[in-house]
């Protein structure tokens, strides 16, 4: 039991929650690790979302609302961090919601999607086929799913398949701790925030975006803007840490 005094406590109640889920079969053990990677991301952020980070999660909604079919990607991790919200963004941008697992199993597929509709998720669910060209088991995708995106949400994805969707000709919107790696630098658009802090971001903008803002975010996107201001806030948390 973490007391809710602790100063720790909501890092540490999300640790444990990630290893109840590990233990259900919903997060895979390297999940662990790539959450582990992504809290150490956080903390030179301060555990907080940059000014940076929720003008991007403006700009990733105003995406989704001009999307002719906006889909929204969930792997076993975001499954078990941001049911509930992923719920809220599918209610406020009409997205279809796709499971993709790197570490696939038909048993992880169908806790993962338990899990979400458990939350009121509507889960894109029938056959599958390999339809995005990478080696691995992320390549598969519903003929309405990821295949068919005009714009998809990829929260916590690998780089292979983000480069792979870029390539379709997808938008590809990133929500990744990490501005150096391949999905962020890949992307269309990358939110550097921790998922359930940037999804709710999104949702909320969602609901208060005027046409005339979505139009002019989209047209000013640079995803090099908000990777390099994400390097900026972490290297002058680091140099001011002792002050």
């Amino acid at each position: 039991m973490i007391p809710p005094d602790h100063p720790r406590y909501r890092s540490l109640e999300v640790r444990e929650r990630m290893a109840w889920f590990a233990r259900e079969g919903v997060v895979s053990p390297e999940g662990l690790a790539a959450h582990g990677r992504g809290e150490a991301f956080d903390y030179l952020l301060g555990e907080r979302s940059t000014e940076s980070a929720l003008l991007a999660a403006r700009t990733a909604a105003a995406l989704l609302l001009s999307a002719r079919h906006p889909v929204i990607s969930v792997n076993g991790n975001t499954a078990a961090l941001a049911g509930r919200e992923i719920r809220d963004l599918q209610k406020a941008t009409r997205a279809v919601v796709e499971v993709n697992l790197f570490h696939r199993t038909p048993e992880r597929l169908d806790k993962v999607t338990r899990l979400l509709e458990g939350h009121g998720v509507a889960v894109l669910e029938g056959e599958e086929e390999r339809l995005i060209p990478v080696s691995h088991d992320r390549g598969w995708s519903h003929r309405d799913g990821a295949v068919a995106a005009d714009v998809i949400l990829v929260p916590l994805e690998d780089g292979d398949r983000a480069e792979a969707l870029v390539t379709l000709g997808k938008k590809v919107i990133a929500i990744d701790l990490n501005p150096l790696s391949r999905t962020a630098r890949a992307a269309t658009l990358t939110i550097v925030d921790e998922v359930t802090r940037a999804i709710p971001a999104i949702t909320r903008a969602a609901g208060n975006l005027s046409r005339g803002e979505g139009e002019k975010l989209i047209s000013q996107l640079n995803n090099s803007y908000f990777l390099q201001a994400a390097l900026d806030e972490m290297a002058a948390r680091l140099t001011h840490a002792l002050d």
